[in-house]
């Protein structure tokens, strides 16, 4: 099986330029071929991996891939997806976003047969009449505005600004093809109208025999209809400060059935025998969650390393059991995230007293009945004693109290 047949195995193609070509292509040679993510943020989010799962697999099998770092595209912002203007960003913000992209890129990419580049070196030193007289004349006005990316916001207007992004995503193509040997484009399905617009300025520019191709991977929905990689919270980043490795764990684990097989053929590097296997207990055992398990694994380890996989399979354990005592600080901070959160002084104090002060129980008539019927745990031990002093100092480098009512209520005390 090929490239391009192991791609369209785990559905991670929507649309390819010339694929007889392309095939023989990858067939003779290790080609050189890019993917490109704009600044916007300090960090990437899970939709980023949707095209760069792509690129990371053409690298795997020693094709040279080139990371795109879009701090001069990023500068001015790419319409598509939007429905109105993008605001702005300072360049130094610009910039910083640039760097810590850059960064995260090589964790995931490692050094083997990877360039990142940033488009800010060769954008920024275009002058305008440069820019207009040897790009902009190859571009036709109603070509352009027939692209789906531009055609999408001609109702509610866009700016020249916007307007001009495809011919500078072209410009970055046809740099990479002269400066770096590639061939090969890879994006996102909203991408394919600036891919083949730099496709086309490379052969007015080149003449048509230069074998440059686009490739493009289809708009990831869940099986509900919503867009994947969005929750109640907002994205789920890479950037472990924004997003937890125990929370970026937990929104792999609760994937949909119908949606667990499909996201295991495109975010895993596992075979198509241990995919089929998953997918014959999602069948046959969907309650023991393997598949879901095996995807959390996966991808955790892909973008956080194997300790972080560990940490979050130990602090989930441990919310699942009540067994809370063992976590370190830093699990605490992570697995308690979004749990109910107070804060607390660093004074013992009688556990029905503690309760109420930190609003856990509503009277000390209810405090005393639930600590007597055995519904009230302090980290990870049940207490019957009404006379039972809190120690704040006692757990998690006295930075935390862990308290539980009933089986799965769940109260951070951070200890002031």
């Amino acid at each position: 099986m090929d490239i391009i047949d192991e791609l369209k195995w785990r559905g991670a193609v929507n649309q390819v330029s010339d694929e007889p070509a392309l095939r023989k292509l990858l067939a003779e040679k290790s080609v050189g071929l890019y993917c490109g993510v704009d600044p916007t943020a300090d960090s990437l989010h899970v939709g980023h991996l949707i095209p760069f799962m792509m690129l990371k697999r053409f690298q795997m099998t020693g094709h040279r891939a080139h990371i795109l770092i879009g701090g001069g595209t990023g500068s001015i912002g790419d319409p598509s997806g939007k429905k109105s203007e993008r605001v702005l960003q300072t360049m130094d913000q610009v910039h910083y976003n640039e760097a810590c992209q850059t960064e995260q890129m090589k964790k995931l990419f490692g050094k083997d047969n990877i360039t990142v580049v940033n488009n800010y070196d060769w954008l920024s030193k275009l002058d305008l009449l440069e820019f207009l007289r040897k790009f902009g004349k190859l571009f036709n006005i109603n070509t352009m505005l027939n692209k789906e990316v531009i055609a999408s916001r001609l109702d509610v207007g866009i700016s020249f600004t916007e307007f001009t992004y495809q011919i500078l995503q072209a410009i970055d193509f046809y740099h990479l093809y002269k400066a770096n040997d590639v061939q090969l484009q890879v994006g996102g399905a909203d991408q394919w109208g600036n891919i083949t617009a730099g496709i086309d300025m490379i052969h007015k520019l080149e003449g048509s025999q230069a074998q440059v191709f686009a490739l493009t991977v289809p708009l990831m929905l869940k099986a509900d209809g919503t867009k994947f990689g969005k929750t109640a919270g907002g994205a789920v980043w890479l950037d472990p400060k924004k997003t937890t490795p125990y929370e970026f764990y937990q929104f792999w684990f609760n994937t949909d059935d119908r949606d667990v097989i499909k996201y295991l053929k495109f975010f895993t590097f596992l075979d198509q025998a241990a995919i089929a296997d998953l997918a014959e207990e999602v069948k046959t055992q969907p309650e023991k969650r393997a598949a879901q398990k095996r995807l959390a694994e996966e991808v955790t380890e892909f973008v956080h390393g194997k300790e972080a996989v560990l940490q979050a399979e130990r602090i989930s354990k441990a919310l699942f059991s009540g067994d809370v005592k063992a976590l370190t600080a830093t699990e605490i901070e992570q697995g308690f995230k979004k749990m109910p959160t107070v804060e607390v002084q660093a004074a013992k104090k009688n556990l029905v007293d503690w309760l109420v002060d930190a609003k856990i129980e509503k009277s000390k008539r209810q405090a005393r009945e639930d600590i007597s019927n055995g519904a009230i745990s302090i980290n990870g031990e049940r207490v019957r004693d009404l006379d039972f002093e809190v120690d704040p100092a006692a757990n998690f480098d006295g930075h935390f109290v862990i308290a539980r009512r009933g089986k799965k209520k769940y109260f951070l005390a951070r200890v002031k």
